[in-house]
């Protein structure tokens, strides 16, 4: 801050920036009482457009209505299922997710999502813990739910394959052809999704009252900060999540029933969920699902098929793609927004990124206990590094150790406070109470800064922060750096004790180039980074440990 600056408030700055980019402070009224009405709302502007797409599949808005309202009969009428009981939904990216989660929330059931490649151990916590009366699992991971299903609360599991939506004849031929490979799944004691919708009727759906209060979700945490915990959304803050999404979307160029969003990311993730599920619904866009983006060339075909207006990923999949041969073969003329969200953007990665496709990343931010938005940076705000501004209705705080509120420009612990903030975790009041604040303010754990013109920067993790002989450093600052050198594939930091200095940085790289050495990588950061920053440790290796969305996991490097 200059010596003539005087100190600004964050939220002065947030408004600011709202008021710059035309954003209302307050949206206007909306009569949804529940994700039901966002559907309701669809089906009756778009009932003939497509509202999803996966392996070659697809169900118009009319056709998730009925097929979920029927699944919703089913629920009624053939199981003890009653409003607020909980159904998990362990699957891929398959059309049917629109279908069980529309449909659980029509029989007034609270979603879980939960991780296909789980566990038994981690299935076994998650069901128990959330007191899950029924699954609805795809068939390749049935027999881990089997496994652990009579140690927990399950009383009806459901099984649906690859192609049970799709069109009569090419469903039987896609069940004869798996059956001939050996990978046809026999369902034992669950029940085949097929059967359901044969045996249920629409026309036998009893409605059920729901208000913006009622849960709609237990979404788990990633758990790679400790134990998995389960934030409580509530039909008002995917409500909320849905308007404040639009509002930026619109303010992009999007138009409602007009758009067609790639989503790579599994939508048993929020981010995908929101994106997708939800808001993508309201505005009548065509989702293209993809059940394994680890595919990059069954992806990449995707892609060239029907090509995107609206692309959402993460670093580790831009890189991926941009790798593809055939990515330059993509028709990009379309693509309005390219987000970015769930792990830091590497700046090299997004200027490859728009000197293909012609199209700048937005990064998003947001976190699982704000379901999960809280700030997108606009197209053309010209703010590399930034995750951009605050989504309406929220208010950012940026603060030091001991609470206290700092202004512009200063670095501390981001709180968040706003309508699409979960209310807590449930049964867990000790970390419900670290978390949010009685004001309502939650506790990200992120350090950040807002600017003068209301952008928000996040620079690491508050736990991944790493201490060199008093000094701040930032694992994202590093792997910023050292990203943009075109021997490097993947990099990770993290902070390791140190007798002299507390803590030093550690760097962990997935090279290209079997003659790069750890002196080279040195003198690179050495030419771009302050001494106290620089690596004092670099190790080479075939591939990192990636979360199931492709976020680096520092916490097992650390204790690797």
């Amino acid at each position: 801050m200059s010596e003539n600056q005087q100190p600004m408030d964050v939220n002065e700055a947030v408004r600011k920036s709202w008021e710059h980019f035309g954003l209302p402070a307050e949206l206007p009224p909306c009569d949804f009482q529940s994700l039901l009405d966002v559907l309701e709302d669809a089906v009756s502007h778009f009932p003939d457009n497509p509202a999803a797409t996966s392996l070659g599949g697809t169900l118009s808005f009319a056709e998730l209505d009925t097929f979920s309202t029927r699944f919703a009969a089913y629920l009624q009428q053939h199981t003890q299922l009653r409003p607020g009981d909980r159904l998990a939904i362990q699957m891929p990216s398959l059309i049917q997710y629109l279908v069980v989660a529309y449909g659980a929330f029509k029989a007034g059931l609270v979603v879980v999502n939960i991780n296909p490649m789980y566990t038994e151990v981690e299935l076994d916590y998650q069901l128990n813990h959330a007191g899950v009366k029924a699954v609805v699992v795809f068939d390749r991971f049935l027999g881990i739910v089997e496994a652990v299903r009579d140690q927990t609360p399950v009383e009806t599991v459901f099984v649906t394959s690859p192609f049970d939506l799709h069109p009569p004849f090419k469903r039987r031929l896609m069940s004869v052809v798996l059956k001939l490979m050996g990978k046809a799944v026999k369902p034992g004691r669950a029940i085949p999704l097929q059967q359901v919708f044969a045996e249920a009727s629409d026309t036998g759906y009893q409605p059920v009252e729901l208000t913006l209060d009622n849960m709609a979700l237990l979404q788990y945490t990633g758990g790679t900060t400790g134990v998995s915990k389960p934030a409580i959304i509530s039909h008002g803050n995917m409500v909320n999540v849905t308007r404040q999404a639009w509002a930026l979307l619109e303010m992009s160029g999007l138009e409602r029933g007009k758009e067609r969003i790639v989503s790579p990311l599994p939508l048993y993730h929020i981010y995908a969920f929101a994106l997708s599920v939800t808001t993508g619904v309201y505005i009548g866009a065509h989702s293209l699902l993809v059940p394994n983006p680890r595919d990059i060339k069954g992806f990449v075909k995707l892609l060239r098929r029907w090509p995107a207006t609206l692309f959402s990923g993460l670093n580790t999949l831009f890189v991926a793609l941009l790798k593809h041969p055939d990515f330059t073969r993509i028709d990009f003329s379309g693509l309005k927004i390219t987000l970015s969200g769930g792990s830091a953007l590497a700046s090299g990665t997004g200027k490859a990124w728009q000197d293909k496709t012609g199209c700048e990343i937005s990064e998003a931010y947001g976190l699982t206990e704000a379901s999960p938005i809280v700030s997108f940076s606009p197209r053309g705000s010209g703010k590399a590094g930034s995750v951009g501004i605050a989504v309406p209705e929220t208010e950012l705080r940026i603060v030091d150790d001991e609470g206290k509120a700092l202004t512009v420009d200063e670095h501390g612990e981001l709180w968040v406070r706003g309508p699409q903030v979960m209310s807590g975790y449930l049964d867990f009041p000790e970390e419900t109470a670290k978390t949010i604040t009685d004001d309502g303010w939650l506790k990200t754990g992120d350090i950040a800064s807002v600017d003068r013109d209301g952008f928000l920067r996040i620079h690491d993790r508050k736990k991944d922060m790493i201490s060199v002989s008093g000094f701040n450093v930032y694992p994202n600052e590093i792997e910023n750096v050292v990203s943009h050198h075109p021997d490097i594939s993947y990099c990770a930091v993290v902070g390791v004790p140190d007798e002299h200095s507390g803590e030093a940085v550690k760097l962990y790289l997935v090279s290209t180039n079997p003659k790069l050495t750890a002196d080279d990588m040195h003198d690179y950061c050495a030419k771009q980074l302050a001494r106290y920053k620089l690596p004092k440790y670099i190790e080479f290796r075939d591939e990192l440990p990636l979360s199931n969305v492709g976020k680096v996991l520092r916490r097992e490097l650390r204790d690797s």
